[in-house]
């Protein structure tokens, strides 16, 4: 049976689940919300997903939200992407790490940024939020030192989770060149067979500039 996911293209946290499907080679299609119009607030949404946002991965009787969550169970389905048994906690640790560190900051700095208009994006909250983002960069860069992946010798859903805001286009200031091995291991992300950038893996909800 054909795995739902109801995303949109410009959810980098969307974007982990569905790379995550598309690396493993699960069988799935998108279901795109359209997420600047309100739908993930409407009703017939938080049917599927009281939380009101996306991602949501739907497999037969079995809903599932979040995307650490979702990338877990594509891990146990598929049997890809989990690395070694006996990595399975430092995976863990580096998904809840970028969840916490990474990609909770980076989703509102893009947001804030890229979706408001100019004169309502705040300029302080913005500073904040980029400071505590290069403490991120510099942490995973720092880790990235001689090695090809986050955990292990292969790509895992720790290297997923980390990488789900950083190959969007939008400014929100995160420059590639700045730091060289996460340049590096997105390069090598991008490799992988069955790689897609997030606006072609999902439908936008908002034209392209």
């Amino acid at each position: 049976m054909t795995m739902k996911l109801y995303c949109f293209g410009e959810s980098g946290n969307a974007y982990k689940a569905a790379l995550t499907l598309q690396l493993a080679r699960a069988d799935w299609e998108p279901v795109f919300v359209d997420f600047f119009k309100g739908e993930a607030r409407s009703d017939a949404f938080r049917k599927i997903n009281p939380m009101g946002e996306v991602p949501v991965l739907v497999d037969g009787s079995r809903t599932l939200t979040q995307s650490g969550a979702i990338q877990q169970y594509i891990v146990d389905k598929t049997g890809n992407l989990g690395g070694l048994r006996a990595d399975k906690y430092e995976v863990l640790r580096w998904v809840l790490w970028d969840n916490h560190k990474m990609s909770s900051q980076a989703g509102v700095t893009r947001f804030l940024m890229n979706f408001l208009p100019e004169e309502k994006r705040p300029k302080e909250a913005i500073g904040f939020l980029q400071g505590r983002l290069s403490a991120a960069y510099q942490t995973l860069n720092d880790h990235l030192e001689g090695r090809d992946w986050i955990v292990g010798d292969a790509i895992s859903v720790a290297d997923i989770s980390n990488c789900g805001y950083l190959f969007y286009d939008e400014p929100f200031g995160f420059v590639r060149a700045d730091w060289p091995n996460i340049d590096s291991w997105l390069t090598r992300i991008s490799k992988q067979p069955g790689w897609k950038h997030p606006y072609d893996l999902m439908q936008r909800a908002l034209p392209a500039e």
